[in-house]
């Protein structure tokens, strides 16, 4: 089978978790064993983050790297006054400020890191240095380095505002971390900040309204080419 296939990609599911479901539907479909199947996808999420994942079917995963380059949307929710040491929900938290900015201060914060910029991927992401994952360094105890990067936000624009949580829709460029992203911004405000709620909504052009549930039992029959 080949194609694309979009998924609303659920929490608590990894991104292999997704690929690995649908070998299995495809192989039981064509009579053959998982591993006879060619699955990949384009822009991995987190477990905890929801929305667009991409998968590309047979001879369709060689397109990968062409639409590996594509800008994300993203619908992010922050919580202010605490850290987390992975950016994320799952890392330990720890309280640095209950000072409440003002909507403006927010909405200022934002828009200072639109268009390129520096960014350091977090120590638990799946960059290499030295040849090893830093989330392995990171999860071993070891220090990790990693040197800055440029990325792009196109836009960062505030959906809505009630201390602590903030919610705000971002377009950016392939490689961008939300999660390094929502801590700048915390620093920037003097309070920390913390991704608590991640949904991918749009790759380039293709979006979450076309994507099926992973459960869909006519899953197969949403094959696009």
């Amino acid at each position: 089978m080949n194609g694309i296939l979009l998924i609303d990609k659920p929490s608590g599911w990894t991104s292999f978790d997704v690929v690995n479901y649908v070998r299995k539907i495809i192989a039981n479909h064509e009579g053959k064993k998982p591993r006879q199947v060619k699955v990949g996808h384009i822009g991995t999420l987190d477990p905890l983050a929801t929305g667009l994942l991409v998968l590309l079917l047979g001879d369709y995963t060689k397109r990968a790297l062409s639409l590996t380059k594509l800008d994300k949307t993203y619908e992010v929710t922050m919580k202010l006054g605490e850290t987390s040491t992975t950016g994320d929900d799952e890392g330990e938290k720890t309280f640095t400020s209950d000072t409440q900015p003002s909507r403006a201060d927010v909405e200022k914060a934002l828009q200072n890191f639109t268009g390129e910029i520096m960014q350091i991927p977090p120590a638990y992401s799946a960059v290499k240095v030295n040849g090893q994952r830093a989330y392995k360094l990171a999860r071993a105890g070891k220090p990790v380095e990693i040197e800055p990067r440029p990325v792009t936000i196109h836009s960062a624009k505030l959906k809505s505002y009630e201390y602590p949580a903030v919610e705000f829709t971002a377009k950016v460029s392939s490689g961008t971390y939300i999660r390094t992203l929502v801590e700048d911004i915390g620093r920037q405000l003097k309070t920390g900040a913390y991704m608590s709620d991640l949904r991918r909504t749009n790759i380039g052009k293709l979006t979450i309204k076309e994507a099926r549930q992973v459960t869909d039992a006519n899953l197969l029959r949403h094959v696009s080419q």
